[in-house]
């Protein structure tokens, strides 16, 4: 009961804090505010060349790219470039860019501010700039013209549209401290209002927005930090939340029953991984990791923690996503292949203690590392399980010392743009300064079978995605972490909100100027 009463107390709080926001309660009557619900921090990194994480839920509708990725019909939607076109041999790509767009500064979008955004996201070397690798050069060929000339023939449609280290901001108006401050320099149609620490962030529209404002649209969006997944649920439920994110199947359920709440159930290209610190004994063992991976009890997590809403991952780039394929191996849960391994380890009798850290407030993440612990009990394997906000367990896995660091990092990964390169080379190429190698790996042969298949996916995709496959394969066999499913979106919202679309290669966002409350 007291749970409850603090529960109700928190949601009495935030529509406090909605009224006086906003000037009244957040009720019908005022369609113009929307307001999303998030399960975690809204802001990691307010650099724009910088981001590469929650932020993407609402940065996607401050800035922009030159194209948007349809990953169902495999299209590209202009955005800031009207058109493109590549040369024969896939190194060239020129784009011509849609006139009359401002930033939000009040400057004109145009071919320099684009090389200018570009080249610092490089220059930068942050969040998911590995992305541009293969640009050797950028021109600004007139004021609406940019031409690309690449070191390899790479898929660069699919990195212009990417949702992170893409956007094109003012160039005059860029320099990191201001971002920090909580400024933006986008041409989106909504621009940073205002904002409280790392927790919330209020959007308002953009008067100027090159799309402009016809037709039904909000004026004001509220992004908030709401832990609980029962507070978010009963946000839903009363109408003070308009959109929210991984609730429990539990909450689903009742929610279903009400009438003014709509359940959209959607693909995703998002799963959730367990990373083996490949450093520290005895996981520094392949045969130990090999063994863990079939104490995981992927059956009934699907059934018993998604509800079925999700399947056993395959490799690591998930199911719908290019580079997906059958013909990757596939751990199933065996105790008893898992006893074999141990003692060929030299560890028959198991005896060793491992700590898992995962996102504290995330209900499915802890229920999945529960279930794998009860099985680990079986092999005398004492598995702690610790719950920590994502800064704590960062600051943890980069440790200097490996033996201080967690042993399995559990979390999930969505791509930083539609191209499994997203998922092999960000969590396991050879430690780079930007990537989230969280189990330490390092494999010259699957480092070149990845690189491979970037530098011939603009002109010959068949054979990247053999390579790409070859490579799950390498790692299935080093087994330095292993995905344990490919998760469906299950998204609660009002049944009044129209004009959502979700796409998984935008993981989370909602394109919140095609949206309006009926």
């Amino acid at each position: 009961m007291a749970k409850n009463v603090t529960t109700l107390l928190k949601l009495a709080g935030i529509s406090l804090l909605l009224a006086v926001m906003f000037g009244a309660p957040v009720v019908a009557a005022q369609p113009q505010v929307a307001v999303y619900a998030w399960n975690s921090e809204v802001t990691i990194f307010w650099d724009p060349s910088d981001t590469f994480s929650n932020e993407i839920v609402w940065m996607n509708n401050v800035y922009e790219t030159l194209l948007r990725y349809d990953p169902f019909q495999d299209k590209f939607e202009p955005i800031l470039a009207e058109s493109y076109e590549k040369s024969a041999d896939g190194m060239t790509w020129t784009f011509h860019l849609r006139k009359g767009v401002k930033f939000h500064t009040g400057n004109e979008m145009d071919a320099a501010a684009v090389k200018a955004s570009i080249d610092r996201t490089i220059s930068r070397g942050k969040g998911a700039s590995y992305i541009w690798d293969a640009v050797s050069s950028i021109e600004a060929t007139d004021q609406y013209t940019v031409v690309f000339h690449l070191k390899y023939p790479t898929a660069l449609d699919l990195i212009v549209a990417a949702g992170y280290s893409s956007f094109i901001f003012d160039p005059a108006s860029s320099d990191h401290e201001w971002f920090k401050q909580g400024n933006d320099s986008g041409t989106g149609p909504y621009m940073v209002g205002s904002h409280k620490g790392n927790e919330e962030i209020v959007l308002t529209k953009f008067t100027e927005y090159w799309k402009g404002w016809s037709g039904k649209h909000f004026d004001k969006i509220l992004f908030k930090e709401v832990t609980e997944a029962s507070t978010r649920s009963l946000m839903i439920g009363a109408g003070q939340a308009d959109f929210t994110n991984r609730l429990p199947i539990s909450e689903i359920d009742a929610l279903q029953k009400n009438p003014d709440v709509k359940i959209v159930h959607t693909p995703s290209f998002q799963n959730l991984l367990a990373m083996f610190n490949t450093q520290k004994a005895p996981l520094d063992n392949k045969l130990v990791r090999a063994a863990l991976a079939y104490t995981i009890p992927y059956q009934d997590i699907i059934e018993g923690v998604l509800g079925g809403f999700g399947r056993q991952s395959r490799g690591v780039v998930p199911y719908g996503l290019w580079g997906y394929s059958d013909r990757i191996k596939q751990y199933t849960k065996s105790i008893e292949t898992a006893k074999v391994l141990l003692k060929e380890a030299g560890y028959a009798k198991g005896g060793f203690k491992l700590l898992l850290t995962y996102a504290s407030g995330d209900e499915n993440e802890r229920r999945v590392a529960e279930l794998w612990k009860s099985e680990l009990a079986q092999l005398n394997i004492d598995l702690e399980v610790r719950g920590m906000p994502w800064d704590s367990q960062w600051d943890l896995a980069k440790s200097p010392d490996p033996n201080k660091r967690q042993d399995i990092f559990l979390f999930y990964w969505w791509p930083d743009y539609a191209n499994p390169h997203s998922f092999l080379s960000a969590m396991f190429e050879t430690e780079k300064e930007i990537n989230f190698n969280l189990d330490y790996y390092s494999n010259p042969l699957f480092d070149d079978l990845i690189n491979t298949a970037a530098s011939i996916t603009g002109i010959d995709r068949k054979e990247a995605i053999n390579l790409y496959i070859e490579a799950q394969n390498v790692l299935m066999e080093d087994a330095p972490g292993v995905a344990i499913y490919d998760m469906e979106y299950i998204r609660a919202m009002q049944a009044s909100l129209k004009g959502y679309v979700d796409n998984p290669a935008y993981p989370h966002v909602v394109f919140w100027y095609d949206c309006y409350r009926e």
